[in-house]
């Protein structure tokens, strides 16, 4: 796409330099054809160098319809850090996550990725933090100083329970209390949640519930605050329990249609290289954004290129410039 294509219209007068060019060398020609000697022409001009002289020109040329594209304002699309963003990490820390099917234990593992999160999230972007286990507990308000959600998420706790409606319900209500302090309306910037779970919602039984996790998950939608969702761990994670071994394999399949359900993305992680792999996806999808804008720079340095070797080219065969 090109901002400016009237400038094209140039091309026409590159097309007419370069048909004056050879009628002139026709002329020519046909001038030497008629009065010089021609055994004397092909000894004094060989025909490699005959062709060679005509390779300045074709450079400027060329050089030429560089610059002309370059003033014609092409434009492309191009990754842009966000100069203004709102995600909040939404962590269960329900007593599943102490299993160790994920080295050293998935919480550690998870605190671990966050923390690496945080630190190359783009700058600007203001993060929260909340976590949940019976209850959600909003840990860091939104804030750009991604420094404080680390030291936070260091201070995580086991719980009993899962509530990950309450966790999501709790990530709406960070964003829209900053966003009423930004101004709200066209003034909020875009919000994303991030929720990492290893297991099924158990506060309340029914995730359809007024506080369950596929309500939230709705109201998100509703909200155009999309949830992105990260299932954690593995199928065979067990935990010890009061003396007794339990089963915690992960829960997909509730993981997915949250994400689904409020437009986010599902990912799964079942070890720690794997979870900095699907933060470093969101961090790229949340911490820049496509614009589109000039791109002649690519093209003025190409023109300006072929013109110096044009004018080279022109010195070193026919001993003056084009």
């Amino acid at each position: 796409m090109l901002s400016s294509p009237f400038w094209l219209l140039l091309l026409l007068v590159v097309a007419l330099l370069g048909a004056a060019y050879v009628y002139m060398l026709r002329r020519r020609r046909q001038r030497a054809l008629t009065f010089a000697n021609l055994d004397l022409l092909k000894s004094v001009a060989p025909a490699d160098r005959n062709r060679l002289r005509h390779v300045p020109i074709a450079l400027l040329i060329i050089s030429l319809i560089l610059l002309t594209v370059a003033l014609s304002g092409p434009q492309a699309d191009r990754k842009v850090p966000r100069n203004k963003a709102t995600v909040i990490l939404v962590m269960d820390v329900s007593r599943s996550m102490n299993a160790t099917d994920v080295s050293p234990s998935r919480i550690k593992a998870a605190q671990e990725a966050a923390k690496k999160f945080a630190d190359e999230l783009t700058e600007g972007i203001n993060l929260g933090l909340i976590s949940f286990a019976g209850t959600a507990a909003s840990l860091v308000s939104p804030t750009p100083d991604h420094n404080a959600t680390k030291v936070a998420v260091d201070k995580l706790r086991l719980d009993d329970k899962t509530a990950t409606g309450e966790g999501i319900f709790a990530a709406l209500q960070q964003i829209s209390t900053l966003n009423a302090v930004l101004g709200g309306g066209e003034a909020a910037p875009p919000a994303r949640v991030v929720l990492l779970s290893d297991g099924k919602e158990t506060v309340p039984d029914d995730p359809d519930d007024p506080r369950g996790a596929f309500t939230a998950a709705r109201k998100a939608k509703e909200e155009k605050i999309p949830v992105s969702t990260i299932s954690f761990g593995t199928r065979t994670g067990t935990v010890e329990l009061e003396g007794d071994r339990v089963p915690v394999p992960v829960d997909d399949d509730s993981l997915r249609k949250i994400a689904n359900l409020s437009g986010g993305d599902f990912f799964t992680a079942a070890s720690l290289d794997e979870l900095n792999k699907v933060y470093e996806k969101l961090q790229n999808e949340i911490g820049y954004e496509t614009r589109r804008g000039d791109n002649s720079k690519p093209w003025l340095i190409a023109g300006t290129l072929f013109a110096l070797v044009s004018a080279f080219a022109a010195l070193a065969i026919n001993r003056r410039l084009p």
